[in-house]
């Protein structure tokens, strides 16, 4: 029996957590705080399958991306790091002082520029595991959603 090569198989984890932001300039109530129930679809590959047919072992991605949003995405606040909002340093100084940091952006925290900020984190830390991210499909509500592609 031969095996398939990495690149014709992808394997698709999904992360959920639930975070606060709100869009600076919104034209509509999206410029108010407001929570979502994050969900995050990761497309991933490898160069080649590993000695047991795997492009890489789930819990991996578990224990590296997974911890990475648990520790910086989960139950906090995710927002634009030049928000001049008044009440933006008073949530970022309590959240830190509640121990859930806020999660600064260079760009507004839309579901488009949170796809690609996990883009790029995801591609970082799971190259040392030989592991290419080859499409996140971010949900914002479930209806709404954002496709980053590397």
């Amino acid at each position: 029996m031969s095996t398939p090569g990495a690149n014709a198989i992808s394997i698709v984890q999904r992360f959920e957590w639930d975070a606060m932001h709100r869009i600076p300039g919104h034209e509509g109530i999206c410029k108010a705080y407001h929570g979502h129930r994050y969900a995050a679809e990761f497309t991933l590959t490898a160069g080649k399958l590993d000695t047991l047919g795997r492009v890489v072992d789930f819990f991996t991605v578990e224990e590296v991306l997974g911890g990475w949003i648990k520790k910086h995405f989960d139950h906090t606040a995710i927002l634009y790091k030049n928000d001049d909002e008044p009440s933006v340093k008073p949530v970022i100084e309590a959240n830190k002082r509640l121990g859930r940091p806020a999660y600064l952006l260079d760009g507004h925290p839309t579901v488009e520029v949170i796809a690609a900020e996990l883009g790029k984190v995801a591609a970082e830390l799971l190259k040392p595991h030989g592991v290419r991210v080859v499409s996140i499909r971010l949900w914002e509500t479930p209806e709404c959603s954002a496709v980053w592609t590397a």
